[in-house]
């Protein structure tokens, strides 16, 4: 069995799609089927679930997938180690963050990076924070960029910025003025809230729950951009990385006030798996992230 046959499957899991995993790789799409085929009757199992609406995974393709994701692992590694004995920096670098991260925090790191590294493959994949966890962890990418980072299972956190939370609402709402906000002066606002399941929006219900601050929630949003979207909507408020309205409070869009707590410093993180080695790419992209670079990001 060639090491393509399980990049083939993997990115047939992924993507869900024959036709896209066949462009992933560079062959056709019955080559794709012809692998999985030769891969299911050699196991004498069934691995995927196909249908003309249906894919679905099959217990045994998970095991399958586990296995072909640790070899995969395993080859790169090879590749890396070698790399590193001769200090090449090119390569894949496949980097998952959040929203927040990814629109407003790396663009300037990753300009730099592809000017300074030009034979260096970079990709880089947005995703919620759950999804950016379980792709380090699954190495399907390299790298991963959080807020709150925590150390998991097979996962290692190395801490790299701050960024402040801020008050956000329409430029005609009662708060608009104000330059400085009391948690107190929330209560009973209408309030523009991440998902439940976002570190941010944890972290907020938090600060709320500590100053006593009960808000009326209109909406729940899964990412940054339409939670802005959705403040100027409804009129509402909420609270969000200053960095990611900065070109709405410039615009005159949105109106932003700092928060009168010492809890709205929000720290953000790299995550990588554990056991994975670290590539010429990868150290040096880390290295990057954790340089002071000209940026608009703003350090504790």
């Amino acid at each position: 069995m060639q090491i393509q046959t399980f990049q083939v499957f993997c990115d047939l899991v992924e993507t869900s799609s024959f036709s896209q995993a066949a462009e992933k790789n560079g062959v056709t799409q019955s080559a794709v089927s012809q692998q999985i085929r030769a891969i299911e009757g050699l196991y004498g199992v069934t691995l995927i679930e196909r249908g003309k609406k249906h894919f679905a995974v099959t217990p045994e393709g998970e095991v399958f997938l586990k296995a072909a994701r640790k070899i995969l692992d395993s080859y790169r590694d090879i590749d890396y180690r070698l790399k590193e004995m001769r200090d090449q920096v090119a390569g894949p670098l496949h980097i998952a963050t959040v929203y927040s991260i990814g629109f407003h925090e790396l663009p300037p790191y990753l300009k730099l990076y592809r000017k300074q590294f030009p034979d260096v493959d970079l990709k880089v994949h947005y995703r919620r924070a759950n999804q950016v966890y379980a792709d380090v962890f699954d190495s399907r990418v390299d790298l991963g960029l959080v807020a709150y980072p925590q150390a998991r299972k097979g996962i290692e956190v190395e801490p790299v910025w701050q960024d402040k939370l801020v008050l956000i609402c329409p430029p005609k709402h009662e708060l608009a003025k104000k330059e400085m906000v009391d948690l107190k002066e929330l209560e009973g606002q209408r309030f523009i809230s991440f998902e439940p399941d976002l570190p941010t929006r944890k972290a907020i219900d938090g600060i709320l729950k500590k100053a006593g601050v009960k808000i009326k929630e209109v909406v729940e949003f899964d990412n940054i951009e339409t939670v802005k979207r959705g403040v100027e909507i409804e009129n509402a408020v909420s609270i969000v990385p200053s960095l990611s309205v900065q070109e709405e409070v410039e615009a005159g869009i949105l109106a932003a006030a700092e928060i009168d707590s010492p809890d709205v410093w929000r720290p953000l993180g790299i995550i990588r798996r554990r056991t994975k080695a670290i590539s010429p790419p990868m150290r040096e992209m880390i290295a990057l992230l954790k340089s002071d670079i000209e940026s608009p990001l703003q350090m504790a």
